[in-house]
């Protein structure tokens, strides 16, 4: 069986879940469009994540992806906290802020019981998971009610240890990849390679099927990488302008400028490792700074810096995700798009 058979698909696309930049409109479209709508989750609420979940299933029955971050919760640690703020004070005093009182929050949320026990309602044809797998426990209820699993892997090492682990199939997150990298088995960012390079070694490596992802925005890309072996493709950056998308008219305009030209990989936004447009924070602190708290508490302190300079037009401050390739962010209705991609494949 093909995994476009196993998922229940007519196109081998998946539209990669981007949370902050996506809701359930964008999951019905493309999956009502043949290839496989997502709603990422990281951000919700049991509460909200259960009203878009009503949303979906009163506009499709096709089959949908959930998707989760499985990384393990830090407490908050006052020195780095502190000598996060330090770095950020002279922002705050620039923007007419206080950093004195900065939000608690850790912004998103692990796989838990409570998320699995909203998800059981609804038993969603595909679940998959950023950072790794949950445990044990939890990845067999989510396979109980027949869910096919997968995850990300970010090098051969992780996509071994994930098929070991009980995933279905691997995501190959090469390194054009906007967002936020799945590495999870090491933190050394130097393992990390292009789609391309990564895609056809973990093809030999492990049993489970392939998805590639990374830097593929047009039927060119999606046909070069089931030529290299995938048995399907994951598509996000070439998404965020379509008109089912939430992503902010700041995001959008950076998207379609010569900007988006200029990415790189920062742990300012949240703590760890996610590619996005380059932006003066970034510029001026890091890309990838050691003073950036553990993820996901750099969010908080982010969060009124990034409010206050959108209200007044910028994106200094505003984690503009996108991957190496945004050629492909058109403002077309993401069906539309979704055929535009399939259209080279043989």
């Amino acid at each position: 069986m093909s995994l476009t058979q196993r998922l229940g698909i007519e196109l081998p696309i998946l539209q990669a879940p981007m949370a902050g930049v996506q809701g359930s409109a964008l999951a019905v479209a493309v999956s009502e469009g043949g290839g496989l709508g997502a709603l990422p989750c990281a951000m919700l609420s049991p509460k909200v994540m259960s009203d878009e979940l009503e949303r979906i299933r009163a506009q499709t029955s096709r089959p949908l992806n959930v998707n989760f971050f499985c990384h393990l919760p830090v407490e908050p640690d006052p020195a780095s906290d502190a000598r996060w703020h330090q770095a950020l004070a002279p922002y705050y005093e620039e923007m007419g802020l206080d950093i004195d009182s900065v939000p608690a929050g850790p912004g998103r949320r692990p796989f838990d019981d409570q998320a699995c026990n909203v998800l059981e309602t609804f038993r969603p044809e595909v679940v998959s998971f950023h950072f790794g797998l949950p445990s044990p426990v939890l990845l067999e209820r989510v396979k109980a009610w027949g869910a096919t699993v997968l995850s990300s892997a970010t090098t051969v090492e992780e996509a071994l240890w994930l098929e070991a682990n009980g995933a279905d199939a691997v995501i190959v997150q090469g390194l054009e990849a906007g967002g936020h990298r799945g590495m999870f088995l090491t933190e050394d960012l130097t393992t990390q390679v292009g789609t391309l390079a990564l895609l056809p070694q973990v093809k030999a490596a492990v049993t489970v099927p392939v998805i590639a992802a990374g830097g593929i925005a047009d039927a060119r890309g999606v046909a070069a990488a089931l030529a290299l072996g995938a048995d399907a493709v994951q598509v996000g950056t070439a998404f965020l302008c379509c008109p089912e998308a939430t992503t902010s008219s700041l995001h959008r305009q950076a998207l379609q400028s010569d900007a988006a030209r200029h990415t790189a990989l920062t742990n300012l936004y949240s703590g760890r490792p996610a590619r996005g447009i380059v932006t003066r924070l970034m510029r001026e602190l890091g890309p990838i700074s050691p003073l950036a708290p553990a993820f996901p508490l750099a969010t908080s302190a982010i969060g009124p810096l990034r409010s206050a300079a959108e209200a007044l037009g910028s994106g200094d401050f505003s984690p503009l995700w996108a991957g190496q390739n945004a050629s492909g962010c058109r403002e077309v209705p993401a069906a539309e798009l979704l055929q535009e991609l399939a259209s080279e494949i043989s």
